[in-house]
Parts: C-alpha cells; sequence; structure tokens
C-alpha cells in the first residue's frame, strides 16, 4: 500500500465527522485555523444517518399518519394507506440532505476555495496515531496518508450495543444502525430494551398501525431514569397504542425459523416465555471501540472497553482531546455538539468559561413528546434538597385544547424557600421540543418563579401551561387546584418529614 506524507501542519486534525466532529471542525474555522477532518464512514455520524434525523424523520411522518388515522375531529379519512418503502426513502432522502449540506460546507471551506486565514480538509478514510502529533490514514480508496497536526480531537462516537451471542443480522434482528434494512412493515417486532430508543421505535411502529409491538424490558418500568409519574405516563400512551409492555424480562435467545423468529424471554420470577415475530430490535444502549485508533502510542489505556475519559476541558491526555458519545456523557446531539466546540475554544486558548451540563434540554420522541431539562424529583431526594413540585395538565391549556390535544402535562420543580429557584421541568405534549427551552434559559440565569412571570406569555399558546404552572406555585393562578385536583397539583417534599401535598 503505497503511502504519502502531508508536509502541512494542520492546527487541528478531527477524527470523526459527526456531530462533535464537524461543530468542533468548524469553530476551529472560526479561529481562523486549519483544520484536517477525517471520517471514513457516513458524514454527519449517527446523529445523521442511523440516529437523531433518521429516527426522528420517521418519528414526523408516523406522527402524521396517526393524526390523519384519527377519528376523533369531525372528519374521516378515507382509503387510508402507507407504503412503508416510501417511508424509508423519505427518511434515507432526509439525512442525505443534511449530508450534503454539510459536505458542501466541507468543500467551500477546502484550502483551494477559502478566502480566509482558515482552510478544511477533508479527508475520506480511518485514522490511527503514530505519535502524539501524527496519524496514519486508511483512506477509502486504498491508499495510505499521514498527516501531522499541533491538536486533535478525537470524536469517532459510539455504536449500537448487541448481545454477544446473539447475531445481529440486518436482516431480521437489527440494531438502531440497521432498522431501515427493512423492507416492510413487520407483523410482529419485539423491541429489546425500554431506553429512550426502544420507546421511541415502539411509538413509530405503533403510530403506523401496521404492526403489532412488543416492548421488552429487564427493569420494572420504561425509561426508569425519569420519574415515575413520567414513566407511567410514557408507559400509558404505548399500551393505549397497542404496544404489550413487558417487564422484569432477560432475553435469553432468539432463535430463527422459516418464515419467523422465536424469542425467548426468562423473568425473574423464574418462568419463561416465547414470542413469536417477524423481527426484532436489539436497543440496549451504545457502546465504544478505541482498538483501532492507536491510542497506546499516546501511553492511554485501552486495555479495557470502556470510553475516553476527559477532563472538565475536554482534554484526554496533553494535545488530544475528545467529544461526543465518545466521552460517555448522554448520547445527544446537543452535547455532542457543546463538547466539540468547547474542546476547540479550550484547545486554542479561547474558553470563557466552564462547561455545564446542568441545564442540557433533551426531548423523547414519544406519543406524544416528552421534553426535560434540569433535575427531576428523584434528583433532589437524592441530593436532599427540599423542593416544590407543581403539575399543570394540557386538559387546561387553551391552545392545547384548540389543537385537540390535551393529553399531556407541565411539571416544574423550585426549591423550597422565598426564590423559588426553578430547578427542573418536565413537560409532555405538543411544541414541548421547543416550549423547553422557555425555562432553560431561566433555569441559566438562575431565576425563580416570580422573576419568570414578569414576562407576559402570549395567548393561545402552548407556553401558557407553564405561566399558570408556576403562578400555580405562588398561589396565583387563574384556574385552582382544589377546583381541578385531577389536572393541577402541588406538593413539597423535605428529607425530615417526605411529602406533604398542598391545596
Amino acid at each position: 500500500m503505497q503511502t504519502t506524507k502531508s508536509s502541512e501542519i494542520f492546527d487541528l486534525c478531527v477524527l470523526g465527522c459527526g456531530p462533535a466532529g464537524f461543530a468542533g471542525a468548524m469553530r476551529a474555522l472560526d479561529l481562523g485555523k486549519r483544520v484536517c477532518v477525517v471520517e471514513g464512514g457516513e458524514i454527519g455520524g449517527a446523529g445523521i444517518m442511523w440516529g437523531a434525523l433518521a429516527s426522528k424523520t420517521m418519528w414526523e411522518l408516523a406522527k402524521d399518519y396517526a393524526v390523519a388515522a384519527k377519528t376523533d375531529r369531525g372528519y374521516r379519512a378515507t382509503g387510508l394507506s402507507v407504503d412503508y418503502a416510501a417511508v424509508r426513502a423519505s427518511v434515507i432522502q432526509a439525512a442525505k440532505e443534511k449530508q450534503y449540506q454539510m459536505l458542501s460546507q466541507l468543500e467551500t471551506y477546502a484550502p483551494e476555495r477559502s478566502k480566509g486565514p482558515g482552510a478544511v480538509t477533508f479527508v475520506r478514510g480511518w485514522g490511527r496515531f503514530l505519535s502524539r502529533d501524527q496519524i496514519e490514514i486508511n483512506c477509502r480508496d486504498g491508499k495510505c496518508q499521514r498527516i501531522s497536526a499541533r491538536f486533535f480531537l478525537i470524536a469517532t462516537g459510539s455504536t449500537p450495543r448487541n448481545f454477544p451471542h446473539i447475531d445481529t443480522d440486518q436482516e431480521r434482528i437489527f440494531n438502531s444502525d440497521g432498522i431501515l434494512n427493512l423492507k416492510a412493515f413487520p407483523s410482529r417486532l419485539v423491541i429489546i430494551g425500554a431506553g429512550i430508543i426502544g420507546c421511541e421505535y415502539a411509538t413509530i411502529f405503533s403510530n403506523f398501525g401496521q404492526t403489532k409491538v412488543y416492548l421488552v424490558d429487564h427493569a420494572t418500568r420504561v425509561i426508569p431514569y425519569e420519574d415515575e409519574d413520567v414513566s407511567d405516563f410514557v408507559q400509558d400512551n404505548l399500551v393505549r397504542r397497542g404496544v404489550r409492555v413487558i417487564h422484569s424480562a432477560k432475553l435469553r435467545d432468539i432463535a430463527k425459523a422459516d418464515g419467523h423468529l422465536e424469542v425467548i424471554l426468562d423473568f425473574q420470577d423464574g418462568h419463561s416465555e416465547v414470542i413469536e415475530a417477524d423481527a426484532a430490535l436489539i436497543s440496549i444502549g451504545r457502546t465504544f471501540d478505541l482498538s483501532d485508533l492507536g491510542l497506546e502510542k499516546l501511553g492511554i489505556d485501552v486495555s479495557q472497553p470502556g470510553f475516553l475519559k476527559t477532563d472538565d476541558n475536554c482534554c484526554v491526555n496533553g494535545n488530544v482531546y475528545a467529544a461526543g458519545d465518545i466521552t460517555h456523557h448522554p448520547a445527544l446531539v446537543n452535547i455532542a455538539e457543546m463538547e466539540g466546540r468547547y474542546a476547540v475554544k479550550h484547545m486554542f486558548g479561547r474558553s470563557k468559561w466552564p462547561l455545564d451540563y446542568t441545564n442540557m434540554s433533551t426531548v423523547m420522541f414519544f406519543h406524544p413528546a416528552v421534553a426535560a431539562v434540569g433535575l427531576n424529583e428523584n434528583g433532589c431526594r437524592r441530593r436532599k434538597m427540599p423542593f416544590r413540585v407543581a403539575y399543570y395538565s394540557n386538559s387546561l391549556c387553551n391552545r392545547a385544547i384548540a389543537m385537540r390535544a390535551v393529553h399531556g402535562f407541565v411539571k416544574i420543580i423550585v426549591t423550597d424557600d422565598a426564590q423559588q429557584r426553578i430547578l427542573g421541568m418536565r413537560a409532555a405534549g405538543p411544541q414541548v421540543s421547543s416550549t423547553i427551552m422557555s425555562i432553560a434559559h431561566f433555569m441559566d440565569a438562575g431565576m425563580g418563579a416570580l422573576d419568570v412571570l414578569k414576562s407576559v406569555y402570549p395567548h393561545p399558546t402552548i407556553t401558557e401551561g407553564i405561566q399558570e404552572c408556576l403562578r400555580m406555585l405562588l398561589g396565583k393562578s387563574i384556574f385552582k387546584p382544589h377546583a381541578f385536583p385531577d389536572y393541577m397539583k402541588i406538593r413539597s417534599w423535605h428529607p425530615e418529614g417526605g411529602y406533604r401535598d398542598e391545596k
């Protein structure tokens, strides 16, 4: 294999062009740096082709189909049908749109095109460290190239975790990277894992109404790291869509038979169950492969499977930084982008404030969607922090009523003191992916319930539910908990006395 060596020494070399790598490269470009981006797989990584954008496109299509199939709004669609091949084509088209936007920007700022001091060289291949300042790239065209750089940003992401004894063939047994290999809607789908990804795909396939979905998990409730009321809300909605949720079950094996799969489950109480299905989706988290990066050349221990440990500045060791999934923070695109940008600012001495993961918002695309920011009740109790929490149902929100989408809520947690500083929010229903930020900004500013209510909310909007929830904490809500005990609730918690309901 012919090896060529670049005479240029780049300011930064980025390994991986997913959300973290691309964002980091563009931040370095802002700073006038010469950047080399190395990617052997799909541009955009799991954030685009096999993960966030692809799955959310499919979720949107499934949501629209479920709305069209409704019969409680004064209209009824006739002859409604869905073609999986067409759905799949639309999902892939959406992912490719974003990929080509990213590629267009990389080409725009290529050295021969860039008008400013910074430039980006894009190399398709897989990089491996030879020393602290040099990597070797096995290019997709079969050639080999060596480049040198002052700094390196590892942003190689993660891959779906599989059971070691089960063949994830991406034909009948899938993980999230291969689910789009389905050629048609399966009549029966078993999903192993009731975390966010598992629940999202259970939502997607149940919304299309073509598939009987079984959702299996070893825990006693779905989304187990959220408060019980949020988990119950998500599960109740899945069951309402026809999903069979199976708890406290461990997957023993998946046997391939002619024309179907036999999914063998073992339960904690000692009994077993075999479910016949047409397809299975393994959704048990994500993992990392560090073996091909050559990190041992830098004195970084990769003998144990795991992730790259970084300091508070995203630095792994010396001039080597890491960002995104491979750092084992929550596998979210917004966190990956934030880390990629921050790592670059720090390595070039431009960071102005430390990274803060405290108020990172997230959206879980269920039916309806659920959004979260800050602490939940469980988190407050673990910290022994006294708090008050208010719950306000969308059934009382005018915009939700107008949308005929009252199945949802706002739940806000505040400190139990005079300031009532906002600690966290959970919300479900329409538009929560946008409304969650109205509270996240106030949390970043350390504001309390009274501070937030200085703003006048537009009418009719979903955000008025947030306004009324905050008013309730101050005893000033227009509708009163005493009149609507099923729709409005408020209580406090103290380490000494536990919960106390308020009127």
